[in-house]
């Protein structure tokens, strides 16, 4: 099959579009979607200039995601001044696992000659997840740990670099699904939560004061997109499972979304869609601009801002000693 935009062979259908690229225009969508997407999301501030740049710190994991996306920022603002990028890589002690990743994001970091930083468990919280997943004193999945102590230390690093922005690698499959678990479980607080932390665009940046705001520019890319861009370019991804992926639910929400894409293309698209506009619906009620919205404090134990008295993060950690 030729290329709809040249003579060319194609490398990939988009059956939600109809659209058969070859290599080049193949690069060429995913690049636009992803620069599209921060135009959309006003990433860049009016106010970065030359001598006042932002700092993106992009959570660089060494996996398709977060190496293709570093890719096409670094491609976007390399000769932009008002744009730092910076790569952030949490190790979280999975042996024969993270150490390789933690190699491809060095060698990307080199390539590209942005500054990179690795932060691990052990330093962190003197933890590896191979014990937690050994010990696992709250019976919960791995994953569950791990998010709360990555997100943290991700939250915590982006203050440290003074990050105006934290970019996350979250592509269109990865963002449907989220949608789709919070919408089943009838999560209105959490769907609220998700688009302040980047479904919707980060225009008054003085409500942000309290965290960093995230973005996620990928999230119009679906998951094969991605690996073919990062396999076509040959970039330096880690691509493999944690060993401790256990995300059961997620998976059938997974596998789910692929047999309705491949029914009826676009229905990725579409959730996304619909969740972004049900998203700023509810995002005024539930992230404090009424009387119920959660008082936020810092944590007695470390100091972050959390809802609770002791943040989630010492909780689980106290339960490990």
């Amino acid at each position: 099959m030729e290329c709809n935009r040249c003579e060319e062979p194609s490398v990939m259908h988009a059956a939600y579009s109809g659209a058969h690229l070859c290599e080049s225009h193949f690069r060429e969508s995913v690049e636009k979607r992803v620069r599209r997407r921060v135009r959309r999301d006003d990433l860049v501030s009016p106010d970065a200039t030359p001598d006042n740049p932002q700092t993106w710190v992009i959570g660089l994991s060494g996996g398709k995601d977060s190496v293709v996306l570093t890719q096409i920022l670094h491609e976007t603002f390399e000769e932009d001044p008002r744009i730092e990028l910076v790569g952030l890589t949490i190790h979280e002690g999975i042996e024969g696992y993270r150490d390789k990743s933690v190699d491809a994001c060095v060698d990307l970091a080199d390539d590209l000659e942005i500054r990179h930083e690795v932060v691990s468990y052990a330093e962190e919280f003197g933890v590896e997840m191979d014990d937690v997943v050994e010990d696992d004193p709250e019976n919960m999945a791995a994953c569950a740990y791990c998010g709360v102590f990555r997100r943290d230390l991700l939250e915590a690093y982006a203050e440290k670099l003074g990050a105006d922005l934290m970019l996350t690698g979250h592509n269109l499959d990865d963002e449907a699904q989220t949608a789709l678990m919070n919408f089943l479980e009838g999560d209105v607080a959490q769907i609220a939560k998700h688009f302040d932390a980047s479904l919707g665009p980060i225009t008054d940046r003085e409500d942000q004061s309290e965290f960093v705001p995230r973005a996620k520019p990928l999230r119009d890319v679906p998951e094969k997109e991605v690996a073919l861009y990062a396999h076509l370019r040959d970039l330096p991804a880690h691509i493999t499972e944690c060993p401790h992926s256990s995300e059961a639910y997620r998976g059938e929400i997974q596998r789910l979304l692929y047999d309705l894409e491949e029914n009826h293309p676009g229905t990725r698209h579409s959730i996304l869609s619909g969740y972004e506009e049900l998203a700023g619906i509810v995002a005024n009620r539930y992230n404090g601009d009424d009387e119920e919205g959660a008082d936020l404090r810092e944590c007695v134990e470390c100091g972050s801002t959390t809802t609770r008295e002791r943040c989630r993060k010492c909780s689980l950690l106290e339960a490990l000693v």
